[in-house]
């Protein structure tokens, strides 16, 4: 016969104190062509990997290369 644990109930997700004012001025927001602040650059470091063929979402790896 199999043995069960009773389930414990979770910790309550504590989230940081956010002004709500700043939080709003510097969130990035598109509508159709207009945005409201520059968005951060493409990351261009990393390693080109091999056999990619006809890729779409691009060829450089990132990370540990172990």
């Amino acid at each position: 016969m199999a043995t069960y644990n009773q389930p414990k109930a979770a910790k309550a997700a504590v989230l940081p104190k956010v002004n709500a004012m700043k939080h709003m001025a510097e969130t990035n927001v598109s509508v159709a062509n207009n945005h409201s602040n520059e968005y951060p650059g493409v990351k261009t470091s990393g390693i080109k990997i091999r056999g990619t063929g006809a890729a779409t979402k691009g060829v450089m790896a990132r990370g540990p290369m172990a």
